[in-house]
């Protein structure tokens, strides 16, 4: 039978964030482990709706779990600021464990039947906002767990990573749901058998429709060649600063490993997210001395194309967005992390990055609060909130039309899905890693990678300034990856695809149709709290008046 110790309910807390954390990528990889992480957690907020004990009991052991989830996965933060880190681990937690708390209120005031239908609801109408409010941190929704298992996971191409969510919430449920009749309300086994073949065909069938897919999908054959360069700049020594590396000399790290590899066939050169590092006017950059230099390599290649990120200013006569900065002579401007592709005959067209880093390149609310700002990290470049895309474009050498993102953006998997709804053939990824020097965090972000490849059955160019750097074709196989650390670049053929999948088309229609359910499974839930309220303060004062 259960026991209602609080120290046993600690302990199963406990253990819920430590199966989380080892079945994350990097920090354990085991990610079948994730169908029972959630177990111990759900017996213990069972053993507490039991005995009937507070909703702020069942929180703080929700957040006890998902405290040690996200430090466990993602410590590394604590590397490019320590503060930050803090407060991304403690904040989300906190997020995660009133989400919980939300399904323990629905359980008590409507019903245990309705209360886990809650859970599953609740929890995909987190992950879904988690993609798009001010407070956007979706590197741990659960559906990321199979990042490095494409095999397994072949119909995100359908669901996207909340199907992925949806599929380990439902999983953990059926699996306590076995353990809590049978070891507390000594039901048979084989009186179970039902339960237990549903749980199997839950677990099986999604696997054995991905393997299917996996061993039949074929490409079709539409080549290009791409060069993916990783120059291997220290962003702490060498980046940013008086007495580091000249812009120049930070250019030639990745042109002269670029030289060794471009033949007549090279399409694509890509360098990464800041290879130029400070600010450039966009205004009048065709002329500057710096475009001349890169321009001359593009010519000197004779063919391909060069993809690289900058950070640009653009000027305003009026106030363009709650990133505009005042100019002591009148007007305005505004800072961005910049992408942009120098060809041959081809105006260049910048394209700013629109999913950004909080605190770094945004200050949540800042908007409503403007003293914030002030709170905003600085790693070198541009600092406080950035100007972001007025709309998504792909990117174009009147050849090849990409799908440009930098960094953040390829953890957004219906946002990457859009660009190929406008034409993205391919998907190239330009990143600066090397903020949170050798730890899980690089890895972490070139594996979510192989998840937007089979989202949208895109092939991927990756290049990272210290790694990973890579190429990961349309099934979401790794064709070929540098080492962290190394100045290096890689060549590959991969294919492009102009068939849009059925998550490209309709996007996270999980998370469309959760919202809703949730929010009148929360206000049902809190009418009947309020009417049993009211109850039981009448029969309070009628049993004050009999007496």
């Amino acid at each position: 039978m259960y026991t209602s110790k609080w120290l046993n309910n600690i302990v199963l807390s406990i253990l819920s964030g430590l199966l989380l954390v080892i079945s994350f990528p990097f920090t354990g990889g085991l990610n079948l482990l994730s169908f029972i992480a959630l177990v111990p957690l759900l017996v213990a907020e069972d053993k507490c709706f039991l005995a009937k004990k507070s909703s702020f009991k069942v929180f703080l052991l929700a957040y006890l779990t998902f405290f040690i989830y996200n430090l466990g996965t993602t410590w590394w933060i604590a590397y490019a600021d320590q503060h930050g880190a803090e407060m991304a681990v403690t904040a989300n937690a906190l997020i995660m464990a009133i989400f919980f708390t939300l399904f323990h209120f629905v359980k008590r005031n409507i019903g245990v039947r309705q209360g886990y239908f809650a859970l599953l609801f609740l929890w995909l109408t987190f992950e879904y906002n988690h993609y798009h409010w001010e407070l956007s941190w979706p590197w741990l929704n659960f559906g990321n767990m199979f990042a490095n298992a494409p095999i397994l996971v072949q119909w995100y191409e359908y669901t996207g990573v909340l199907g992925g969510t949806m599929w380990i919430l439902i999983m953990n449920i059926l699996i306590f749901k076995l353990y809590r009749d049978t070891y507390y309300y000594k039901i048979p086994f084989k009186d179970q058998q039902i339960y237990t073949g549903i749980t199997m065909l839950i677990f099986a069938m999604p696997i054995a429709f991905s393997i299917a897919k996996y061993s039949s999908y074929e490409e079709i054959k539409d080549p290009i060649e791409v060069v993916v360069t990783q120059p291997n700049i220290n962003p702490y020594t060498e980046k940013y600063g008086n007495h580091n590396l000249t812009v120049k000399e930070q250019l030639d790290r990745f042109l002269v490993v670029a030289d060794s590899l471009v033949s007549s066939k090279t399409d694509f050169v890509l360098a990464p997210e800041t290879s130029i590092p400070y600010e450039i006017a966009e205004e009048n950059f065709e002329s500057t001395e710096l475009h001349a230099y890169l321009l001359d390599a593009v010519k000197k290649w004779n063919g391909p194309s060069l993809y690289l990120g900058a950070s640009t200013t653009r000027y305003y006569e009026n106030k363009h967005s709650n990133a505009s900065k005042a100019l002591r002579n009148g007007g305005f401007y505004e800072s961005y992390n910049t992408s942009l592709l120098i060809a041959n005959n081809v105006p260049i067209h910048f394209i700013h990055k629109s999913k950004l880093v909080l605190g770094v390149e945004v200050i949540p609310f800042s908007s409503v609060f403007p003293a914030l700002e002030k709170w905003a990290l600085d790693l070198g470049g541009s600092s406080g909130s950035l100007g972001i895309a007025d709309k998504q474009e792909v990117l174009s050498n009147k050849k090849v039309k990409f799908v440009p993102l930098v960094c953040y953006e390829s953890i957004y998997g219906a946002y990457v899905a859009e660009f190929t709804k406008l034409g993205g053939e391919v998907i190239f990824i330009i990143t600066n890693d090397g903020w949170w020097e050798d730890t899980p965090g690089y890895k972490q972000h070139f594996a979510f990678a192989r998840l937007r490849a089979i989202e949208t059955r895109r092939s991927v160019a990756r290049s990272a300034n210290t790694g990973i750097s890579g190429f990961i074709n349309q099934r979401g196989d790794v064709l070929s990856a540098t080492k962290w650390n190394e100045q290096t670049a890689l060549k590959a053929t991969i294919n492009l695809n102009k068939k849009l999948t059925f998550y490209a088309k309709n996007g996270d229609l999980i998370g469309y149709s959760t919202g809703f359910v949730s929010m009148f499974l929360v206000l049902l839930a809190l009418v009947k709290y309020v009417q049993n309220r009211m109850i039981k303060r009448q029969e309070k004062k009628k049993d004050r008046t009999l007496s």
